[in-house]
């Protein structure tokens, strides 16, 4: 998908989604100006952008301003912030920060996003759809992997697809892992990874783990992603099927995620 613009501005979080984003608007020819987060953002993602400065968490007033300075008019919002970070004591929230949470009815996910994107928007800041540029990492449906899943992780998926959406609902998490129709672990602010392996310590072995998007998830944050850590998190943990909601779940690298499965034994379908 093209976009009606030279310049986008990224608030990067963890992982390597800001990167894969970054190169693929640097592949349409579109300038990236980063925003990046002490203690999150990858120092990999600096090649691939034109413009990258530094910021701590609870600096919102500092971000907006920096976005208004280079004149950008679309953000994109991409990887997590690590939940450390935002329990951490030392954590010192500028003005905005604080306006902005003693605001929020709670402090669920979405919650958060929506806020941060109306103060965008109020700036003049408009907050994309983070998945555009990267449709070809969303997969289709059907078998990932060499092997497909058995008749009993079938009935588990199916089985957990339901409780992960309902969860989704909630803004609880997007993950569940299941076993033989019982739920073992279902993610909340930890992650997928850290779901997975808390889960597999209950299962023990031959765990079924189940990422879907929420019922009404918001494109522009917080979409699922897998990758290689997700692969390596089953393996450590004896899981053997994973279950992606299709066209609606960022792979990142597909190709080493499919070959560590492979080699291990695992499924990866999309659903």
């Amino acid at each position: 998908m093209s976009v009606d613009t030279q310049t986008i501005g990224l608030i990067a979080g963890n992982g390597k989604f800001p990167v894969m984003f970054a190169r693929a608007a640097r592949d349409q020819k579109i300038r990236v100006v980063a925003a990046a987060i002490r203690g999150d953002t990858t120092l990999l993602l600096r090649p691939f952008v034109q413009r990258m400065k530094w910021f701590k968490v609870g600096e919102l007033e500092k971000l907006f301003d920096y976005f208004q300075h280079e004149k950008i008019s679309k953000i994109i919002m991409a990887g997590q912030v690590n939940p450390k970070n935002l329990f951490d004591p030392r954590l010192r929230l500028d003005e905005a920060s604080q306006k902005l949470m003693a605001a929020l009815e709670d402090r669920k996910a979405d919650t958060i996003f929506r806020a941060v994107a109306d103060q965008l928007d109020r700036r003049g800041l408009e907050l994309m759809d983070s998945t555009i540029l990267l449709e070809k990492y969303l997969p289709p449906q059907g078998t990932l992997t060499r092997r497909g899943p058995t008749t009993a992780e079938l009935d588990d998926i199916t089985f957990g697809r339901h409780i992960a959406k309902a969860m989704g609902g909630l803004d609880v998490g997007q993950t569940v892992v299941v076993k033989d129709k019982a739920i073992v672990a279902i993610e909340a602010m930890e992650g997928t990874d850290r779901c997975i392996l808390r889960g597999s310590r209950i299962a023990r072995q031959g765990a079924v783990v189940v990422k879907m998007s929420k019922p009404k998830q918001d494109q522009r944050f917080d979409v699922p992603v897998i990758g290689p850590r997700t692969i390596a998190a089953m393996v450590r943990g004896q899981a053997e099927c994973l279950a992606i909601e299709a066209g609606k779940t960022l792979i990142i690298d597909r190709p080493a995620c499919v070959r560590v499965a492979d080699k291990n034994g695992l499924c990866i379908v999309g659903c």
